[in-house]
């Protein structure tokens, strides 16, 4: 239930302010007044869209503020601050067109404030009767009159079907995969038989590269190694060794006679070990490079190898990424992409048998929902033709016609809905869509959304506000007056237990019958213009009916239709 609306700078309205309460409140002016602008104002706070240019002249920016009653369902609600106790919806329009949502305070998205509002305002414009026009309007209608099992069932097949759209599109894609995989699956197997015969690791190339620079400088460095052995220890003669050997010998004769002779000579004995321990490595590696002097042979034949190993681990790197560890990235994933291709036929026979399972699921649902549908329908249209009796067309006749869907199951079921009327019972059924009368086309959509609101449609149903934007244009006379009754009807129960209706109205007839009657007029003396809404009282009811009514205030006749029709409510 709305509580307060405000409204700034939101056009031609300055600063408006209402205080709506249960029951059936209205609002009206003269034509170009701005009544749309509150219909407006309550579609920002829905979420919608703002028009270009809603910002009132010269302002820096329009607000509407709506503050609510708290639901029951919506009570500890994630998009509301704990504890909150009523709920305030806000929307900021500057002039270039950005917009900023609130919610209690705290900004929001536009999503937040459109999923709130939604719960918190229902809003039937005078053009909403098209909406009626289509089959999924209408199956909502009738499934909103099957109560909230239905509206669950109905959330359940669409949950169904979305899961079998999932699986359809998974069976297609591996039914893709297994017509192409033959091919992808040789290749994948060269490229892993190419790699996995050359067995890279990593480290490998820098190894071999070393390797391949020894042997290319192999006799080079044989020599080096011979020269050096020869110098420390020469199979002929004294060298460095010998030479070390013989100086520490010395020392140690009379290092028992000075002290520091003696750490000299330990000395001299540590560098004749260390250098006899050279000589044995160099004439090692000596062996293991060959002799300098002999022809080429094993070396050669090895340096061939190392080249031709490293050409192939090259050519690896340039196909597959660059370097050693790319490589065995690539046939890990060639490894990975063969086993997925190489299950293909049993990931598809799975997914087709979890599909079949789904749409079988699915079909169960949709049948139950038709079932629920078919019995349905018959006590809606009843409803609505009982509706529509009271709404001066009780000549009027309308059903309900359901037909299986073409193309099968869908997201809202396994039904085509059309809903026929005809004006005249005798006469011919068309499609509302074929209804020329947009009077006719008002009154059956304000039936349809009785019965919808008749309590049935939700646990929350009758928290909303209900708005009707004009929905009684193309009406007038005794029809106009049973169309407010009808409205009133709708509102429904007293005080605070009455469910909260405001109606944008033209007509006296509805006007009459509300329990909350605020007025909306333009100053032109002024520029901008500006607009003022005034809640009425007492006699300024009676002058506000009378010009509606067409007549000027001084006319006694018309103030005396207009008290009866206030009396006759």
């Amino acid at each position: 239930m709305l509580h307060e609306l405000r409204v700034e700078n939101l056009l031609l309205m300055q600063r408006a302010e209402l205080r709506l309460g249960p029951g059936l409140n209205v609002l009206t002016g003269e034509t170009g007044a701005g009544k749309t602008l509150l219909a407006h104002a309550l579609d920002l706070l829905l979420g919608g869209r703002a028009r270009r240019g809603i910002v009132r002249p010269g302002a820096d920016e329009a607000y509407v503020e709506g503050v609510f009653a708290l639901p029951d369902a919506l009570a500890g609600s994630e998009r509301l601050p704990s504890g909150a106790e009523e709920i305030v919806l806000a929307r900021r329009v500057w002039p270039d067109g950005r917009t900023r949502a609130y919610v209690c305070g705290r900004a929001a998205t536009q999503a937040d404030l459109r999923e709130l509002g939604e719960r918190l305002i229902s809003f039937y414009g005078q053009h909403e009767h098209r909406k009626l026009m289509l089959s999924a309007a209408q199956l909502d209608l009738l499934d909103a009159s099957g109560g909230p099992t239905q509206l669950a069932l109905r959330a359940r097949v669409r949950e169904a079907h979305e899961d079998v759209r999932e699986l359809g599109r998974r069976a297609e894609a591996l039914r893709e995969l297994a017509g192409a995989r033959d091919r992808e699956l040789d290749l994948l197997r060269f490229e892993l038989d190419e790699i996995e015969a050359a067995d890279p690791r990593e480290g490998e190339v820098a190894e071999l590269t070393a390797e391949r620079d020894r042997l290319r400088h192999q006799e080079e460095l044989a020599r080096a190694a011979s020269g050096a052995a020869e110098a420390l220890a020469p199979e002929g003669g004294s060298g460095a060794v010998e030479l070390v050997s013989g100086a520490g010998a010395q020392l140690s004769a009379v290092g028992g006679l000075d002290s520091r002779l003696r750490e000299l000579a330990d000395r001299l004995q540590a560098l004749q070990y260390e250098a006899q321990d050279v000589v044995a490595e160099l004439r090692a590696h000596l062996a293991s490079l060959g002799d300098p002097d002999a022809p080429a042979g094993d070396g050669a034949a090895r340096l061939q190898e190392v080249e031709e190993r490293l050409a192939l681990l090259a050519r690896l790197e340039r196909k597959h990424g660059g370097s050693i560890a790319d490589v065995l990235a690539h046939a890990e994933a060639c490894a990975a992409r063969r086993d997925e291709l190489a299950g293909a036929d049993d990931a598809l026979a799975e997914t087709e048998g979890t599909l079949a399972e789904a749409q079988r699921e699915r079909d169960e649902l949709a049948g139950e929902l038709g079932t629920r549908r078919r019995r349905g329908a018959p006590r809606l249209a009843a409803a609505v033709r009982e509706r529509l009796g009271e709404l001066a067309m009780a000549q009027a006749h309308f059903s309900i016609e359901l037909a299986p869907r073409p193309d099968g199951c869908g997201p809202r079921g396994a039904e085509t809905i059309e809903m026929l009327v005809a004006s005249n019972g005798a006469g011919a059924r068309a499609s509302l869509r074929e209804v020329a009368s947009g009077g006719e086309l008002s009154r059956v959509m304000l039936a349809l959304l009785s019965v919808a609101h008749g309590g049935t449609g939700g646990a929350d149903a009758r928290d909303a506000l209900l708005v009707f934007d004009e929905i009684d244009a193309g009406i007038g006379g005794h029809t106009a007056r049973a169309v407010g009754r009808h409205l009133r009807g709708l509102a429904g129960g007293d005080g605070e237990r009455a469910r909260q209706v405001l109606c944008i109205t033209h007509l006296p007839q509805v006007a009459s019958l509300a329990d909350r009657h605020f007025t909306i007029a333009k100053d032109v003396s002024v520029t901008p213009a500006t607009t003022t809404v005034t809640a009425l009282e007492g006699d300024a009811i009676v002058g506000e009916l009378v010009r509606m009514l067409g007549a000027g205030e001084d006319d006694a006749a018309a103030g005396e239709h207009a008290r009866e029709l206030l009396r006759a409510a």
